[in-house]
């Protein structure tokens, strides 16, 4: 196939492919969860724990945001390559360009209803009456910058499918870069406290978002037209079957800290720690974890032209051969994290603002409970991606769901009624455990699918011959 032999991710050496895509693409995800560091250090140093307690009671809306990004732009991206590695050029092209659209729509959508619905979202999402005013003022101002957030996110899948992982890195880089820079000129020389974190977030996200708009007016090597960008039931229905699996994963994460957050008031309430402590110290490390999940992610999304244009052109080899490459880096990274959650976990809290011993004790227990099997928790969200990018989206939602709804939301529910408040954190390291044994069998048994195909495909050519 003419396609096939001039397109490298079909001849390129799979380690270099692996280097070229997924680089930019973790660089990428840990800049987007950046945004969130960044605020949460300099609000914890130039507001206190009830400004970091507010950034974790406002993370649904953002988690909310990065499903509706992950299940346009994957499920875009994962159809474009598929139909790329297949020859079908001209297809290709209207899933992108359904995408981007729908990536706009879906941002003005959930602008409206954030603001439209602040005050009973902040309650819901586990605010108590100390947190609220500032939970209003920061998620008032962010949710503005949603529609910007939610393009650039979804739009930097699409950039890396049009093979240009450089510039998919530059729009998430900049928009960093501009955020850290106001950060704290808006918070300590404007004194305009978590606003000016606010502020500084959303100018990042609209730089950002504008750069992904002016790449495919005017430097896409897949040049869309008004006619690719009108949206089609068709294309719309397949985009969201192949990027269902990694939206519902984050619709989980979102269920899963709304859930954390009014679960640990009410056992922290009751406990040594009081109920502020616990949402703080759990907000800050579920995002110091979001930049070691970025890299598992980082590697799946970096590989998804890879596994997607090839299995496409049923290159199965060259799929598995990429697959067991990315998860021997997701788990050497995730031995990195795992010691330096185990050594360093007051040092790691104490870049986020103060507290008095409590609020210390508190956060070194959940680092080393909660993140106990960090070593293999990259594999669970490469793998999904892996399924999805091959267009196997049951089995890709299957496996984004078992940790997050499967395990850890019934063990946060049953195992305080025991424990207290130490529940929620072994409900962590159980529920990583048990999610990653389902989804080495899955992925074992996809790999013997692919032999078996392979086999089927050399009986025929033999019979041929």
């Amino acid at each position: 196939m003419q396609t096939e032999q001039q397109n490298p991710l079909a001849t390129q050496k799979v380690s270099s492919l692996i280097l070229k895509f997924t680089i930019p693409a973790i660089i990428s995800m840990m800049v987007s969860s950046l945004y969130n560091i960044v605020d949460q250090i300099f609000i914890g140093q130039g507001v206190g724990m009830l400004g970091n307690a507010a950034t974790n009671i406002a993370f649904p809306v953002n988690i909310i945001c990065t499903a509706v990004a992950l299940l346009l732009g994957i499920g875009s991206a994962s159809n474009f390559n598929l139909k790329s590695g297949a020859g079908q050029t001209e297809v290709a092209k209207n899933y992108a360009g359904n995408g981007l659209t729908m990536l706009v729509v879906c941002g003005v959508i959930i602008t409206a209803v954030t603001l439209g619905f602040l005050t009973p979202l902040m309650h819901i999402f586990g605010a108590t009456e100390e947190v609220l005013p500032y939970a209003i003022d920061y998620t008032g101002i962010t949710a503005i910058g949603v529609p910007f957030l939610i393009l650039t996110t979804g739009g930097c899948h699409l950039v890396r499918a049009d093979r240009s992982p450089s510039f998919s890195m530059a729009c998430m880089l900049t928009g960093a870069i501009i955020n850290t820079i106001l950060d704290p000129l808006f918070i300590f020389a404007f004194h305009w406290g978590i606003k000016g974190a606010a502020w500084a977030t959303v100018l990042g996200q609209v730089v950002s978002g504008v750069m992904i708009l002016i790449y495919f007016w005017k430097f896409s090597k897949m040049q869309l037209t008004r006619h690719h960008l009108m949206p089609h039931m068709k294309y719309l229905g397949e985009i969201t079957a192949l990027g269902m699996a990694s939206g519902i994963n984050q619709v989980a994460m979102a269920i899963i800290q709304i859930t954390m957050n009014n679960i640990l008031r009410k056992y922290g309430a009751v406990s040594d720690y009081g109920a502020d402590i616990p949402i703080a110290c759990a907000g800050i490390i579920s995002k110091v974890n979001m930049i070691f999940m970025s890299i598992g992610i980082g590697i799946s999304q970096g590989c998804q032209p890879i596994f997607g244009f090839n299995y496409g052109a049923e290159k199965f080899d060259r799929v598995r051969e990429t697959y067991k490459k990315a998860a021997w880096a997701a788990i050497i990274s995730g031995i990195v994290f795992f010691a330096c959650f185990q050594i360093f976990p007051r040092q790691i809290i104490a870049l986020f603002g103060g507290g008095n011993e409590a609020y210390y004790r508190f956060a070194e227990r959940y680092f080393r409970i909660f993140m106990f099997m960090t070593f293999i928790n990259g594999i669970q969200p490469m793998s999904s991606g892996f399924f999805t990018s091959i267009g196997k989206a049951k089995l890709g939602m299957i496996v984004s769901l078992t940790r997050q709804i499967l395990f850890l939301l019934p063990l946060i529910l049953i195992l305080p009624v025991f424990m207290g408040i130490d529940g929620v954190m072994y409900a962590g390291p159980i529920a990583d455990l048990a999610a990653a044994v389902i989804t080495i069998w899955f992925v074992f048994r996809q790999f013997q699918d692919m032999k078996q195909k392979e086999s089927e495909s050399g009986s025929h050519l033999s019979r041929a011959l």
